[in-house]
């Protein structure tokens, strides 16, 4: 008679052999006409969006702005590849603009869903990849290659084939879908002669980034009429004026920044070309978040695409206030009335202040990551301990949100008019994108 083997021991050897692979244990496809059967791990979203993100930081011409984007296509994607076997969660086709249809698995045929989200992530990550240099490129075909190795190995060929077949015409759609999102457009922009008009900075006094982005598409098309922000204080250079007195505090705040003061500004810096930018930031702790908990493949999808559509539309509102309100940045105010020879921590970014970018995704990313795990979900973020950067540890995701606002007054580019009324907005964000019908019944 066999010995059974010790439950413990049993759960330590397959866990064992689930990071040697480095894939989700998932053994028995699903048929796409009842419940499903299988209940994958996240190993296949949270590869492609750790993959995602280091494209992110070393191809050209991801902007903040950009990286956000594809972002919210990866999440809407990968959730759309998944939900047909997930029977308590809506499909987001008829709540998104212009999201009409997208292909449906056959009913009554088996599908195997970790394939079919690693086929249509690979193939969008090519489209959207396309400027990535050779080795970048490489290690789409490399992450998809070992994938579909691990996945043959439990699942029949007619299924798996059916199954990355589908998910690439599906990523077929949702990029067919995302060009017609007003991405593509140019817009000129037209300097102001006004006194409090955003005027290029150092270093390189570059043109300002993207000032079109605010017309493209969102997500939640709501947020456009119910999330307003007040504007920032009228310019005004007189010493008892609201806008002279929140400049002076961006001055006096540099000259006696503490040490953590700047270990915070610099560690939600986010510069693009050195990291993933803002919104990768969030999409890393996110990453992370999955990864320490071991969550299903199901809760890992849901995650991404509300955390994705949410820093995609808080770029493209706070580009809309941006360029509408064009406002001068600290630097240009603080040299013109204060002190002819100062400079901001960092390196001011190419674009009119108000309002805060980091502080709009920031705020919808924790409303939404909030929504989630909970109000009181602490963590320790790593995102940059490669980069020499210590970890930050905060009690809620809503905690470190205000303390990313608050960091770009420590880095001098931003007054706190900016800061409070970014959180005010991106918070508004996430309360939209959590109010689309995620759930059946709901």
């Amino acid at each position: 008679m066999l010995k059974r083997p010790h439950p413990r021991r049993l759960f330590l050897v397959l866990r064992r052999l689930l990071l040697i692979c480095m894939l989700p244990l998932a053994t028995t496809p699903v048929l796409a006409a009842t419940v499903a059967l299988e209940k994958p791990d996240a190993t296949v979203a949270t590869a492609w969006m750790s993959l995602a993100l280091e494209l992110v930081q070393k191809t050209p011409g991801f902007s903040p702005p950009v990286a956000s984007r594809v972002f919210g296509y990866l999440g809407v994607l990968m959730y759309e590849a998944v939900v047909p076997s997930l029977p308590e969660r809506s499909s987001l086709v008829g709540q998104l603009p212009r999201l009409n249809t997208l292909p449906q698995p056959n009913l009554g045929q088996t599908y195997h869903w970790s394939t079919v989200a690693n086929s249509a992530l690979a193939h969008l990550m090519g489209r959207f990849f396309t400027s990535a240099g050779p080795e970048q490129s490489a290690k789409i075909a490399v992450l998809d290659a070992h994938m579909q190795t691990v996945h043959r190995r439990f699942v029949d060929e007619a299924t798996f084939e059916r199954s990355a077949q589908h998910g690439r015409v599906l990523a077929d759609a949702i990029y067919t879908w995302s060009l017609e999102d007003g991405a593509k457009n140019t817009s000129i922009y037209t300097p102001s002669s006004a006194s409090g008009s955003w005027q290029s900075t150092a270093p390189g006094h570059a043109g300002p980034l993207l000032p079109g982005w605010g017309h493209n598409q969102l997500f939640v098309p709501t947020t456009s009429a119910d999330c307003r922000i007040p504007g920032p204080p009228p310019y005004n250079e007189a010493e008892e004026s609201a806008f002279h007195t929140q400049a002076l505090e961006v001055y006096a705040v540099s000259r006696t920044l503490t040490p953590e003061q700047r270990e915070i500004a610099l560690f939600w810096s986010d510069d693009p070309g050195q990291t993933a930018t803002p919104a990768g930031h969030w999409i890393a702790l996110l990453t992370q978040i999955l990864k320490e908990q071991r969550v299903p493949l199901g809760m890992a999808v849901e995650a991404y695409a509300k955390l994705g559509i949410a820093v995609t539309d808080a770029f493209i509102a706070c580009w809309r206030a941006k360029y509408d309100y064009d406002l001068l940045r600290p630097v240009t105010y603080i040299q013109r009335v204060k002190d002819a020879d100062w400079l901001p921590l960092l390196n001011t970014p190419p674009f009119p202040e108000y309002p805060s970018g980091h502080s709009v995704q920031s705020a919808a990313a924790a409303e939404v990551l909030t929504d989630l795990f909970g109000p009181t979900r602490a963590f320790t973020d790593h995102t940059h301990e490669t980069r020499s950067l210590p970890a930050r540890s905060f009690t809620s995701f809503r905690q470190a949100a205000s303390e990313a606002a608050l960091s770009r007054l420590y880095g001098g580019i931003h007054f706190r008019a900016a800061i409070e009324d970014g959180l005010t907005l991106g918070r508004c964000i996430g309360v939209h994108v959590l109010a689309l019908r995620w759930y059946r019944g709901l």
